[in-house]
């Protein structure tokens, strides 16, 4: 129950994640520096600052006892990934929402749950467990549907370009950003993993299963630096610092997109932690089940809200198949995580 717990937990989270950027459709008289930076203020500094200081008792006595170096080495983490979410929007540009997510997220998802047992000199123990090829073989064919997602919605983008006329795709430009984006987004996963000893102070002040916020203070933050800086760059590049003042209609309203668009993407790893404690002898799965279910999501709420509504036959097949393949890849995960327990 703990197991099944723990993945409906990852499920609210991923669908959390599919759906953060959707706000940024309604801010169309922003640049992306402008919403990005404001976004990113709530997730990656406002709500991991909001949620140690009312989910962490004691957490004064929780950040003495942390040691320093455990501090800086997961905030420099966390950096580290905030370049990897740079990249990633910026991609987008050059190849497509579809390809971005299959190439990076499949990178991301193979990385961030085989790198820390990796370091953690674990990775070989843990493969001789019960249950652990299911795991293996979960995380195949999770890679496997999200390719078959990233195929058909590159047909699909290419289809509508042609009926447009026009198009920006640049797989010269777009390809080395995936590859990047996705090594680097993997640098979470490693960074929770890293961390998991301030999780375990917390958790010894009564944090229980809120422990991991403790991490996100650190790992966030060191986000929001390294993409600040970037932001920064392009305001003062392109001057568009007058945007957060100065838009014709419905400032307001663009603020609430940044703030809901934030709140989705900490909630994501608020469930995220959630999930993970519960998790069980194979906790280094919570990053695949989360990616895969992160795409899987995301094309759910792409149908919803029907941005397949110009493709033909052949590319809604595609996506069903990969779809069912991601269904597949989650309960061949979760069996796994079972047999562990």
């Amino acid at each position: 129950m703990s197991v099944l717990a723990g993945i409906m937990l990852h499920a609210t989270g991923a669908s959390c994640a599919a759906l953060c950027y959707t706000p940024q459709k309604n801010t169309v008289q922003w640049s992306w520096q402008t919403f990005w930076l404001a976004q990113a203020a709530v997730c990656w500094l406002l709500l991991p600052v909001l949620g140690t200081v009312f989910t962490i008792p004691s957490a004064d006595k929780v950040l003495a006892e942390i040691p320093t170096a455990l501090m800086y080495r997961t905030f420099l983490l966390g950096a580290v990934y905030g370049i990897g979410g740079t990249a990633f929007g910026i991609a987008i540009r050059y190849v497509g929402f579809s390809l971005t997510y299959a190439i990076s997220v499949g990178l991301s998802c193979v990385l961030g749950t085989l790198l820390p047992p990796l370091f953690a000199g674990q990775l070989g123990g843990i493969l001789q467990q019960s249950g652990a090829m299911y795991i293996v073989t979960g995380m195949v064919l999770g890679i496997a549907g999200i390719a078959l997602c990233g195929v058909a919605g590159r047909s699909k983008e290419k289809y509508l370009q042609q009926q447009k006329g026009s198009t920006q795709f640049s797989l010269a430009k777009g390809l080395p950003l995936c590859l990047l984006a996705g090594v680097l987004s993997a640098v979470y996963g490693f960074a929770i993993a890293q961390a998991q000893p301030m999780a375990d102070i917390a958790a010894k002040y009564g944090a229980g299963d809120m422990q991991s916020n403790i991490i996100y203070l650190f790992a966030n933050t060191g986000a929001f630096v390294s993409t600040a800086l970037y932001c920064i760059f392009l305001h003062n590049r392109h001057r568009t610092w007058g945007q957060y003042r100065s838009v014709p209609d419905r400032l307001g309203m663009y603020y609430l997109m940044a703030f809901i668009t934030g709140v989705l993407w900490y909630s994501q790893f608020f469930f995220y932690g959630l999930g993970h404690v519960r998790m069980g002898t194979y906790k280094f799965s919570s990053w695949a089940i989360h990616m895969i279910m992160l795409v899987l999501f995301s094309s759910l709420a792409g149908i919803m809200m029907k941005e397949w509504a110009g493709a033909n036959a052949r590319m809604r097949q595609i996506l069903s198949a990969a779809i069912a393949v991601l269904i597949i890849a989650v309960l061949v995960i979760s069996y796994g995580n079972y047999l562990g327990e």
